[in-house]
C-alpha cells in the first residue's frame, strides 16, 4: 500500500516532471519560436526601417538633387534671361523711340487732319459763297447794260488801284471833250510819264457770254459764242469810231478795251482767233484784268523812273547850294584864324612889353625888401601856337569864297 502509494506518487511526480519538462520544453521552444519570431520580425521591421531609411535617404538625396538641379536651371534660366534682356534693351529703346515717334507723327497727322478738314471746310464754305456771290452776278449783269457797265467800271478801277495808280492824280474817271461829233465822254484817262494819257473803256456788252454760260447744248452755245463774238467785234469797231487818240494831245494812237472777265475774252478768242489782230489794226488794245494790270504796272513804274529823274534834279541843286555855303562858311572860318593870329601876336607884343617895360622895374621892389604880402610878379610866356590854316581852300578858289563871303555877308 504504501509502496503503491509511493509508486503512485512517483509516478506522479515523475508524471509531473514530465508533464513540467515537456511543458517547460514546450514553453522553451514556444519562447524560442517566439524569440526567432521576434528576431525574424525585428529583422524584418530592421530591414524595412532600414529600406524606409534607405528611401527616405535617396528621396531626400533626390529632392536635394532636383532642388539643386532647379536651381542650376533657374541659375541658367536668370542668365539667360539677363543676356537676352542686355541684348534685346537697345532693341527695345529704339523700339520705345519708335513708338514715341509714331505717336507723335500720329498726333501730329491727327491735328493736321484736323485743321486739313477745317480748312476744306472753309474752303467748301468759302466755294459756296462764291458761287452764291457768282449767282448774284449773274443776275444783277442779266438786268441790263446800266449794271454790266456800273460794274465793269468798278472793276476798272480796282485793278487801277490795285496797280498803284491813284484816282484823280494818276488816272480820271468820266472826262468829257467836245468834238465835231459830238461830246465824248470816255470812261478813264490814265495819265503817262512826261504830260501823256491812253483811253480806257469799261462798256463792253457780256449779254451773250452769261447766254453761253447757261447754255445746255452745243447748238445753244455755238449759238451764243457767235453772238458773243459779234458783240465784241461791233464793240471794236465803235470804239475805233470814236478815234479818242485824236481828242488829246500827247496821246499814244490806241484805245484800251476793258473786258472784265478774262474767260470772257478767251470765249472769244476761242470762236476768232483773228479777233486781236483785228483789234489793234483798228488801233484798239483788248486788256483784262490781268493784262491791264501788267500795263498799269508798267506806268507805276514810268511814274517812278521819273519821279527819281526830278529827284535827282534837284539833288543835284541842293548840292550846288550845299557847296555854295560851305564855301561861304570856309571864308568865315579862313577871316577868324586871321583874328585869331592877329590876335595871338597882338598878345605877344603886349607880353614883350609888359617884360621889357614893366615888370623888370616891379622886380625892383622885391631887391628893396618891400612887403608884397607874398604874391610875386608872375613871368608872363608867350603864345607859340599857330592857328590852323584851311589847307583844303585852293589859291584858285579864294577869290570866288571871298566874292561869295561878301555877297552872303
Amino acid at each position: 500500500m504504501n509502496m503503491l502509494l509511493i509508486a503512485v506518487i512517483a509516478l506522479a511526480l515523475a508524471t509531473g516532471a514530465a508533464v513540467a519538462w515537456a511543458l517547460r520544453e514546450r514553453t522553451r521552444a514556444a519562447l524560442s519560436e517566439g524569440r526567432v519570431r521576434l528576431l525574424e520580425e525585428q529583422s524584418a521591421a530592421h530591414a524595412e526601417f532600414v529600406k524606409a531609411q534607405a528611401a527616405q535617404s535617396a528621396t531626400a538625396v533626390a529632392e536635394a538633387l532636383v532642388r539643386q538641379t532647379e536651381e542650376t536651371f533657374r541659375n541658367r534660366e536668370q542668365l539667360a534671361q539677363a543676356r537676352i534682356e542686355a541684348q534685346l534693351k537697345p532693341v527695345a529703346e529704339t523700339l520705345q523711340k519708335f513708338q514715341e515717334q509714331v505717336a507723335q507723327v500720329e498726333k501730329q497727322r491727327a491735328e493736321e487732319t484736323g485743321g486739313l478738314k477745317a480748312q476744306i471746310a472753309q474752303m467748301l464754305a468759302a466755294s459756296t459763297a462764291t458761287q452764291d456771290e457768282a449767282r448774284k452776278l449773274s443776275a444783277a449783269l442779266r438786268r441790263g447794260a446800266g449794271v454790266q457797265g456800273r460794274w465793269g467800271e468798278q472793276t476798272l478801277r480796282n485793278v487801277l488801284e490795285a496797280a498803284g495808280l491813284a484816282n484823280r492824280y494818276d488816272f480820271q474817271e468820266q472826262t468829257s471833250t467836245d468834238t465835231e461829233e459830238g461830246r465824248r465822254r470816255p470812261d478813264v484817262t490814265v495819265r503817262l510819264p512826261g504830260g501823256g494819257l491812253f483811253v480806257i473803256d469799261a462798256k463792253c456788252s457780256l449779254n451773250a457770254f452769261l447766254e453761253l454760260q447757261d447754255a445746255v447744248d452745243d447748238l445753244a452755245r455755238d449759238g451764243c459764242g457767235l453772238r458773243h463774238v459779234q458783240s465784241v467785234r461791233a464793240h471794236i469797231q465803235g470804239l475805233s469810231a470814236k478815234a479818242y487818240w485824236d481828242q488829246f494831245d500827247a496821246s499814244p494812237d490806241f484805245v484800251a478795251m476793258f473786258v472784265p472777265l478774262d474767260s470772257a475774252l478767251a470765249a472769244a478768242l476761242d470762236r476768232a482767233p483773228d479777233l486781236m489782230n483785228e483789234a489793234m489794226d483798228r488801233r484798239v488794245v483788248i486788256v483784262t484784268p490781268t493784262t491791264l494790270f501788267a500795263l498799269c504796272k508798267a506806268v507805276v513804274y514810268g511814274w517812278r523812273v521819273e519821279e527819281q529823274a526830278a529827284n535827282a534834279q534837284k539833288i543835284a541843286e541842293l548840292g550846288k547850294e550845299l557847296y555854295k555855303r560851305i564855301a561861304v562858311m570856309g571864308a568865315h572860318a579862313g577871316s577868324v584864324g586871321k583874328a585869331l593870329e592877329a590876335a595871338v601876336s597882338r598878345y605877344n607884343q603886349f607880353v614883350g612889353s609888359l617884360e621889357t617895360q614893366v615888370l623888370t622895374q616891379a622886380k625892383r621892389f622885391e631887391d628893396l625888401k618891400v612887403e608884397h604880402q607874398g604874391k610875386p610878379v608872375e613871368s608872363l610866356e608867350p603864345l607859340e601856337a599857330a592857328v590852323r590854316p584851311l589847307a583844303k581852300l585852293s589859291a584858285a578858289e579864294t577869290p570866288s569864297v571871298r566874292l561869295v563871303a561878301g555877297e552872303e555877308s
